[in-house]
């Protein structure tokens, strides 16, 4: 589950990032795999998802965000849930 307590204050001036963000213009079910997925379907998914993030001009700010909240579920910033696992868990032991 979100850590809610992780995120930044509810102000225009920290969240409009959000506004510029290619996945705007993308379904959300590009971005969240339904239950039961997995294999090449899942892996094919989180692909076109990653394709999106690819160029999109929020890329850090939107990775950095799903870090610092850990989001649980889906594609964020060009990185899956188990990708951001990995990083976090690295952190964790790198300190």
């Amino acid at each position: 589950m979100t850590d809610i307590a992780r995120l930044p204050r509810p102000t225009l001036d920290v969240w409009e990032w959000q506004f510029e963000g290619h996945c705007r213009e993308v379904s959300p079910e590009v971005f969240f795999h339904p239950e039961g997925e997995r294999g090449n379907q899942r892996r094919s998914r989180d692909s076109r998802a990653k394709a999106v993030c690819d160029a999109c001009p929020v890329l850090k700010q939107c990775r950095d965000h799903a870090l610092a909240a850990r989001e649980p579920y889906g594609v964020w910033g060009g990185m899956t849930e188990e990708e951001r696992i990995r990083v976090l868990n690295q952190r964790e032991l790198a300190s």
